[in-house]
């Protein structure tokens, strides 16, 4: 069973949970489930960030001490995350014991493998409390910092340790050539090529007057020990995760495949393979950067107005169907847009009148014309035909983590079947007692919810399992065997008509 080892960015703990968040968290564990299906051992990894300026700020104007105040954040997203159905295997947070003696060991390997990558020296330059990160002047628009447009720049004059990452400039160059996928997809791998080509900075890793960070374990000459920049404490949970520096940490590293937003390239292509680099330990096989989820064209922003609230979204029509809409209508590649309307309109025509529909009436007439008994008969019918297209062409999809054409596969044969009751019309079969080509509908019609249940079960995780139950099966749909796609073994089975999978009397009339 191979293993595949897969990871999101984790969280940073100073707000409540977003339509941002929820769209990583979502989409990889559609991955996750995906690779589950198809065998592999998976170790699914997220977690929070909970270390830095910016959390120790909105801890004290909450009259917080920070660590009391991550410890609710980190509730909060945990719980989230586990009502969306997040098979996450592991929840890391950067203030537990594990991870902050993972970072010390990781950066004194660093030190004593590559002695030179670090050096001391006084900085200027405004910074970031938002991105915890100083700008470069091509990152800075009207004053502000293109990303946190509201917030307000800070001028930081301080003697800090930096890490020499123009050192591996040439390296990265060439782990990109290497490895065109090592960061996908091609216009975020573009990004980072033209940001090699034009040339890197060192970084600054320490911040004098932190308290709230891991104390980065070399003093500097002066005597002074500093906090560890945020960033420098928060790559490496990827790998702290793993049990490191403990030998056991090579049975999960390197990771998979990194699951991160289009914003934090930068950090994860280009600092963090460094990082690895120096320190002499293996990369990650894969960063996938998604695009962001907009709201009526504009980049969700609670601080700039721009917000739907999350819990709002997904009471509207529950956690599955706020699972696909996310996965359908804004998918995990390209920037897409979140709208109320749409959202109505997908759960209509998508869930309610698609799959829900074609759930209850196949199931309808198997109870009512054969008593619940699928018929057993050979697969040969036009709609096994379309069944085993969509498997095909859902699994690459799947495989090219592109989650909406996905969607599209097992959409299409939803559309497929539903015409398949039209044109076969097993009322009139039952009328006319033709009852061999009624058996054969019915068995096809069966066969094809049994696929569906599968292939859905990684965006409708819950539904899928109603459906899979219905259809009279053991087990779980989402620990079904993939090579039974080809054939699913269905014909035998006592069926019986679920409830309602998607009943409009959920949606909003707002």
């Amino acid at each position: 069973m191979p293993k595949f080892f897969l990871t999101t960015a984790i969280d940073y703990a100073n707000g409540d949970p977003h339509l941002g968040h929820a769209l990583e968290k979502i989409g990889a564990d559609a991955i996750a489930r995906y690779r589950r299906l198809r065998g592999d051992d998976v170790h699914f990894l997220i977690g929070m960030d909970e270390h830095g300026q910016k959390v120790a700020q909105t801890a004290a104007a909450r009259g917080l001490e920070p660590q009391a105040l991550v410890d609710q954040v980190a509730a909060t997203f945990e719980a989230t995350w586990r009502r969306l159905g997040v098979s996450f295997d592991q929840f890391i947070r950067t203030t537990s014991p594990g991870h902050k003696a993972g970072v010390t060991a990781l950066v004194e390997r660093m030190f004593q493998r590559s002695r030179d990558d670090f050096y001391e020296k006084r900085y200027e330059g405004w910074y970031c409390v938002g991105c915890e990160l100083f700008k470069r002047d091509d990152e800075i628009v009207d004053g502000k910092c293109v990303l946190h447009p509201t917030r307000e720049l800070q001028w930081a004059e301080e003697t800090n340790w930096f890490f020499r990452l123009t050192r591996y400039q040439e390296f990265l160059k060439r782990l990109f050539a290497e490895r065109p996928d090592f960061l996908e997809p091609a216009t975020r791998r573009n990004e980072i090529l033209s940001l090699l080509e034009s040339g890197l900075e060192d970084i600054s890793i320490t911040r004098s007057r932190l308290a709230w960070a891991i104390p980065f374990p070399e003093p500097t000459s002066a005597g002074e020990t500093q906090g560890t920049w945020v960033w420098f404490d928060a790559l490496p949970n990827y790998l702290t995760a793993t049990g490191y520096p403990d030998e056991v940490f090579t049975r999960l590293w390197p990771a998979d495949l990194h699951v991160i937003g289009k914003d934090i390239t930068r950090l994860h292509c280009v600092i963090w393979p460094a990082m690895l680099e120096s320190a002499g330990l293996a990369l990650p096989g894969r960063v996938w950067a998604h695009g962001f989820v907009q709201v009526s064209g504009e980049r969700f922003s609670k601080s700039a107005g721009v917000k739907v609230e999350l819990a709002e979204a997904v009471d509207r029509h529950g956690p599955d169907a706020f699972r696909y809409f996310l996965l359908r209508e804004v998918g995990f590649e390209s920037d897409g847009n979140f709208s109320w309307e749409r959202f109505d309109e997908r759960y209509t025509a998508d869930l309610a009148d698609g799959l829900g529909n074609l759930a209850s009436r196949a199931l309808q007439m198997l109870v009512k014309y054969r008593e619940g008994r699928v018929p057993d008969t050979p697969a040969d019918t036009s709609l096994d035909a379309a069944g085993q297209e969509a498997t095909r062409a859902y699994a690459e999809a799947m495989d090219a983590f592109d989650l909406r054409r996905g969607a599209e596969a097992f959409g299409s044969l939803v559309t497929t079947a539903n015409l398949f009751i039209q044109q076969t019309a097993p009322w009139a079969l039952a009328k006319a007692g033709r009852e061999a080509e009624l058996d054969q509908a019915l068995a096809a019609l069966a066969r094809c919810l049994w696929r569906l249940a599968v292939l859905v079960s990684p965006f409708l995780p819950g539904k899928a399992e109603e459906l899979w139950a219905a259809l009279g099966q053991a087990g779980s749909a989402a620990r079904a065997p993939w090579d039974a796609l080809a054939g699913p073994p269905v014909a035998g089975a006592t069926v019986r008509k679920p409830e309602n999978l998607f009943p409009k009397s959920l949606q909003s009339n707002t």
